[in-house]
């Protein structure tokens, strides 16, 4: 980020931070869809290789739209480095993969997503990283869960689907007195709301595919941070492993971006509506929604976030009831995606965390009465009359 950039507000950085216009002088940023650049001369092409002089090489680790995005993104999070990748999860692994290895530990939150929990049992610990999960909110559950070879602690805040928060300032002062690195998902709150590297995180990590994108168009990660661990490990290993963005993407996200503080606005406050109405409701048995002063964690919500987000999970009881509900909506999207302008409804159990054990997800919270909402940006009144059809 320039000296210039680092003056600019949230807004004017998510329109303009990260562009490097070509010598034609566009005015909105290019799409770069090549596989390869070339080089003037051999001696070029050597010194580039061995990153002695700055140009682009190959798309699998170095393009100009690419760029442009992990710039803006980095600005926006306060980190020195961001690195893109194809997904969110291929973020999650290139920073597992970038910074453990065989006899490593990771201690991680029973509450995140379900694949990032099957990544971590099923695969890592194939590969000898070994991996404790602990309740997101107990600080001394994760003071007890440290050993003397844990590397990384790893969290998802507000948590999916129960929208759980941990004290990210507090859990970074436990990582960093034990050596280790704290990695903060921050899918549901975005840098709009949330920026857990001012907090003390190490690493943050996206899932764009959501509330960065917006629109439901393009599948894309990022990991920011410092220019050693993201800009030099991460990279060094994304760069052999390519599990990278691709340009068309790239270009989806940084017009994402652009609109992302609006967007989260919209969001929080179309949430807090349904929120209010589901707690009234008498077949509602449970509201999860950090903005109601009933959730648990309100104050922490209040002091580390700008507002409370656009994901409203509730529990009605049971399957039958939740499945009911459901089926019976006829405007919210029934899909496991979060983060669209369109409101969309879930059955976590079955869906986002079917491949928990039914212990894994008991542990987590996880009933077969819960039911996501991810609230869009449709009038408020049409969104809360389509769940009122469902659950009559």
């Amino acid at each position: 980020m320039s000296e210039g950039e680092r003056g600019w507000g949230f807004r004017t950085r998510a329109i303009r931070a990260g562009v490097a216009r070509s010598p034609y002088g566009e005015h909105g940023e290019p799409i770069y869809t090549t596989s390869s650049f070339v080089f003037s001369s051999a001696a070029e092409a050597a010194a580039r290789f061995a990153d002695e002089a700055p140009g682009y090489i190959y798309s699998r680790f170095t393009n100009p739209t690419v760029d442009a995005f992990q710039a803006r993104l980095a600005a926006l999070e306060g980190g020195e480095a961001c690195v893109a990748t194809a997904s969110g999860m291929s973020a999650v692994l290139s920073t597992c993969l970038a910074l453990l290895g065989q006899g490593d530990h990771l201690v991680a939150s029973r509450s995140i997503f379900g694949a990032t929990v099957v990544l971590f049992e099923k695969h890592l610990r194939r590969w000898g990283i070994e991996v404790d999960f602990v309740p997101l909110a107990d600080l001394d559950a994760w003071q007890a869960a440290l050993k003397p070879n844990t590397r990384m602690l790893f969290v998802e805040t507000p948590s999916n689907p129960l929208m759980e928060l941990c004290d990210i300032a507090a859990l970074a002062e436990l990582a960093r007195g034990h050596g280790a690195w704290l990695v903060v998902d921050n899918v549901f709150c975005t840098p709009a709301l949330q920026q857990p590297l001012a907090l003390g995180a190490d690493l943050v990590v996206h899932s764009a595919t959501k509330y960065l994108d917006g629109q439901g168009r393009a599948v894309g990660g990022a990991v920011v941070g410092s220019r050693d661990l993201v800009g030099e490990r991460i990279f060094g290993f994304l760069r052999t492993a390519g599990p990278s963005m691709s340009p068309f993407n790239a270009w989806v996200f940084l017009k994402g971006l652009e609109t992302l503080d609006l967007r989260m606005r919209a969001h929080c406050a179309n949430a807090r509506r349904v929120a209010e109405y589901l707690a009234a409701h008498p077949k509602v048995e449970r509201v999860h929604y950090p903005g109601l002063p009933s959730h648990p964690q309100h104050e922490l919500a209040r002091r580390q976030q700008r507002d409370f987000g656009g994901v409203v999970s509730f529990d009605v009881g049971s399957r039958e009831r939740a499945w009911r509900l459901i089926d019976r909506t006829r405007l919210l999207s029934i899909t496991a995606n979060l983060g669209d302008v369109r409101s969309t409804i879930t059955h976590p159990a079955s869906t986002t965390h079917h491949r928990l054990s039914p212990e894994a997800r008991a542990a987590a919270g996880i009933g077969e009465g819960l039911v996501r909402v991810a609230v869009g940006l449709e009038d408020v009144e049409d969104i809360l009359a389509d769940l009122e059809h469902g659950l009559s």
